[in-house]
C-alpha cells in the first residue's frame, strides 16, 4: 500500500467503546505512518476526535434512518466513493457500518476490515461477541497485519480544572449512565451512603454528570456535607484531567468511568446484568469490577471495602 494512501477509520460509540478503542487508533496510525487518515464518527465524538493526535481529518453521520433522510445517505455514499480510501477499518461492525460497505460500488470498494461479508480483511472468529472488545479489535487489526495493539490510552487528552475542585484529596463519583440504560445505575441512595462514607475517610466525593442526571447528583450533594456537585460543568478532557488528581474513582458501567479508569486513576466499575465486564470492563493501571445481579443487591460496604484495596493517592 502506497505511503501515501488515504485510510478510512469507522468509530461511532459509545463514550466507553470509544475510549477502548483509542488502542487501536494508535496502532492504524503506527502502521500508517504517511498515510492521510479520517475518522469517520458521529457529531458526539468529532471533537475529541479533532483532539486525538492519530487522524488528519474527522467526518460525522448523524445517522439518520435512509428512510427518513435519504439524501443524507446518497451525500454520505458520494463522500465515501469520493474519498478514495484505499482500506477502511470498521470499528463499529455495526448494521449500518456493514451497509456502508454494500451501498459502495463493487467495483470502486476499498480494502475492508470488518465483519461485514464479502470485505476484504474478515474477522471470523465465532466467540467474538464473548470476549473483551480490546482483544476482539486487536484479533480484527492482526488480520489486516498490525501484531502489536497498545492498550488504550488517554495520555493525549487534558484540560483545566482550576476552580473545579478544592485542594487536596477527593473521590471521582459518576452516579449516572445512559438514559436509555437505567437498569445499569447503582442506586442513588447507595451512591448516596458510599459519598458520606468517603467524605468520613477524608476523600470528599467530587460528582460529575450530564444535566439529565442533575437531581440525582444535587440530591447526593445534599445528602453530604462536603461534596462538590459538578453536573453539566465538565469536558470529556476535563473528566481525565481530575481523574488523574482524583484518589479513587466510582461509578456505574459508564462513558466517564472509562475515561477515568484509563487515565490511569485507582477506578472500581459496577456492573449489574446490563452489560458483561468480560466483553466491555474498564481498562486501566488499577481497576476493580464489582459485578452483581441485581446490581440493586450490591452492598455500600462491598464498594467502600473495594475503595479502600485500590492503591490509593493519598
Amino acid at each position: 500500500m502506497a505511503g501515501d494512501a488515504r485510510i478510512l477509520v469507522i468509530k461511532h460509540g459509545a463514550l466507553g467503546d470509544w475510549v477502548l478503542a483509542t488502542g487501536c487508533f494508535a496502532a492504524i496510525r503506527r502502521h500508517h505512518r504517511a498515510a492521510h487518515i479520517t475518522l469517520l464518527t458521529t457529531p458526539a465524538f468529532a471533537e475529541l476526535g479533532a483532539r486525538c493526535p492519530w487522524f488528519d481529518a474527522v467526518w460525522t453521520d448523524e445517522r439518520a434512518s435512509v428512510l427518513a433522510r435519504p439524501l443524507d445517505w446518497l451525500k454520505l455514499r458520494r463522500r465515501l466513493i469520493d474519498g478514495e480510501f484505499a482500506r477502511v477499518y470498521d470499528l463499529q461492525a455495526s448494521d449500518r457500518t456493514g451497509y456502508y460497505f454494500r451501498m459502495l460500488p463493487r467495483r470502486r470498494r476499498p480494502e475492508w476490515s470488518g465483519t461485514v461479508d464479502g470485505c476484504s480483511h474478515p474477522l471470523r472468529n465465532p466467540r467474538w461477541a464473548s470476549r473483551h472488545s480490546t482483544a476482539v479489535r486487536a484479533e480484527q487489526l492482526g488480520i489486516a497485519g498490525m501484531e502489536d495493539v497498545p492498550a488504550p490510552a488517554l495520555d493525549w487528552l487534558d484540560e483545566g480544572i482550576g476552580g473545579l475542585v478544592p485542594p487536596g484529596p477527593f473521590s471521582l463519583i459518576v452516579p449516572g449512565g445512559s438514559a436509555h440504560r437505567p437498569e445499569k445505575r447503582w442506586p442513588a441512595e447507595r451512591f448516596a451512603g458510599l459519598a458520606r462514607l468517603l467524605a468520613e475517610e477524608g476523600r470528599p466525593p467530587v460528582l460529575i454528570g450530564t444535566d439529565a442526571e442533575a437531581p440525582i447528583l444535587a440530591g447526593i450533594a445534599h445528602e453530604v456535607p462536603g461534596a462538590v456537585d459538578l453536573c453539566g460543568r465538565t469536558s470529556l478532557a476535563q473528566i481525565a484531567a481530575l481523574a488523574r488528581r482524583a484518589a479513587c474513582a466510582v461509578g456505574n458501567d459508564t462513558g466517564p468511568i472509562h475515561i477515568a479508569a484509563t487515565a490511569g486513576c485507582p477506578t472500581v466499575a459496577l456492573f449489574g446484568a446490563a452489560s458483561d465486564p468480560t466483553c466491555s470492563a474498564p481498562i486501566g493501571e488499577a481497576v476493580t469490577i464489582l459485578h452483581r445481579v441485581p446490581l440493586a443487591s450490591l452492598a455500600v460496604d462491598d464498594v467502600i471495602g473495594a475503595t479502600r484495596r485500590v492503591p490509593g493517592r493519598a
